[in-house]
């Protein structure tokens, strides 16, 4: 049996209680095989046992006041996993389903995504189990400045470096790098994601959808196709699939879906931009729920209770691009078969880890190219490192010029995972390139250090 293998039995069973966690380590795990043989001094100095253990895991109360004057108690999470190449770097986010276990796992998969760019990053994750929806901005922000309160003495311009995510965006951001202002005293880039008015970057809030779509479009072009004229699946109607959907229109091709955790709206006839200025007002200055939007475009269908990939599989609809940008294990092994059998040319992954173990099977048998989320969705935390670049150089970059330096990260993390699949005896195969391009990186720096 290989080191890698005993270390994935050993998570299986230390943490057997943190499947999302479990299911990260096996799929990145597995994919480093090719490099045990290649790489002795990795299994000499156990670095496969060392990089699924955190650098450390803080767990605090969060204590605060509604508007009803009522306490409320929530958890909150920061996981430093690995600063080998950087300071830690990842996302907060706020939703119910918030665990200890889908911190680990988002903070893990962060280590590989954060390499991937060549920018200085380690890997990171935090958040809560605090839901902002339906909550008052006061009361987001009473929550905000309790989270900060612990936070602030775990992270630094230097050490870690939150930014936005699920539940967290630039109303959040704002309350907590107000609060973390207030208690330290200094103006520093400790947090992205920021307005633009006090130290944020532009192309920032597009980031993660803009790369998904030029991940897309480079993965296209190895079969000298391109985005023009393709029907495209998207699910989600937050950031990510806003500004999927926007890329992809400006493109060419024709999306017909968008959903929420309520529900799916599939639009047959395309969401043009006019429809995505719509989507966009709805759910950012609303905090609508998307089956208002049939009431708008009477044409379009919402279907209650039913993902994107649902109705795709349900209705038999014909897509040739799948991007799901809403959250992890969106898409199971029914789903990836309906894609298959309708013959869908790429599956290109702006959530993280919304594919099954079992769907990626089916991809990879079926011929479908597959995207994996730690390269496709890399470009947020990509401008999240260019907006560092810029608070520790005190100047701005043009849009232009981020859209520009995102468009090239994104070319070259296509481009190094190619090269890595071809090196390691998997040509094409761009899960087991990106995530041994990623490792690579971070276990060499981690051989440097010695045995720490």
């Amino acid at each position: 049996m290989s080191q890698i293998d005993d270390v994935i039995a050993k998570v299986k069973t230390v943490d057997k209680n943190q499947p999302e966690f479990i299911e990260a380590v096996t799929e990145v795990l597995t994919s480093l095989k090719p490099t045990e043989e290649k790489h002795p001094e990795f299994v000499k100095e156990k670095i496969y046992e060392r990089i699924v253990e955190p650098d450390r895991i803080i767990m605090f109360r969060v204590v605060w006041e509604d508007d009803n004057h009522e306490v409320q108690v929530n958890r909150g999470y920061r996981v430093q996993f690995n600063n080998a190449i950087g300071p830690y770097k990842g996302g907060l986010r706020f939703h119910p389903s918030v665990n200890l276990s889908i911190v680990k796992f988002l903070g893990f998969e962060q280590i590989f995504k954060n390499s991937l760019t060549t920018l200085p990053m380690g890997g990171g994750k935090g958040g809560s189990d605090f839901n902002p929806k339906g909550k008052s901005d006061r009361e987001v922000m009473r929550f905000s400045y309790a989270f900060m309160r612990e936070l602030f003495r775990h992270i630094g311009p230097d050490t870690d470096v939150p930014a936005g995510d699920i539940g967290v965006g630039a109303r959040e951001i704002g309350f907590l790098y107000g609060y973390y202002k207030k208690i330290k005293n200094e103006h520093t880039g400790v947090l992205t994601g920021k307005g633009l008015e006090y130290g944020g970057s532009l192309i920032r809030p597009e980031a993660t959808g803009y790369g998904v779509v030029y991940f897309t479009s480079e993965m296209l072009a190895t079969k000298g196709m391109d985005l023009k004229g393709k029907v495209v699946a998207v699910s989600g109607a937050g950031n990510v699939a806003q500004y999927a959907i926007e890329k992809a229109i400006q493109l060419g091709a024709k999306v017909i879906s968008v959903s929420d955790s309520n529900g799916a709206v599939i639009d047959e006839e395309g969401i043009d931009a006019k429809k995505l200025a719509y989507i966009m007002n709805l759910k950012n200055v609303k905090r609508g729920r998307i089956r208002e939007y049939p009431t708008e475009y009477p044409h379009a269908k919402y279907y209650e209770g039913k993902s994107v990939w649902d109705v795709i599989r349900d209705e038999g609809l014909k897509v040739d691009i799948v991007l799901p940008c809403a959250t992890q294990n969106e898409i199971h092994a029914d789903h990836a078969e309906a894609f298959a059998k309708s013959k869908v040319i790429a599956v290109v992954e702006g959530a993280n880890m919304p594919s099954t173990l079992d769907a990626i099977h089916i991809y990879k048998d079926s011929g479908i190219m597959f995207g994996p989320a730690k390269a496709a969705n890399a470009g947020g935390v990509a401008v999240s490192g260019l907006e560092m670049s810029q608070n520790s150089m005190r100047l701005s970059w043009t849009r232009e010029e981020v859209d520009s330096k995102l468009r090239e990260i994104m070319q070259k993390i296509h481009k190094a995972s190619l090269e890595a699949a071809a090196a390691y005896g998997a040509p094409g195969d761009l899960l087991v390139g990106a995530n041994i391009a990623g490792f690579l990186k971070v276990a060499k720096a981690m051989l440097a250090y010695g045995v720490i």
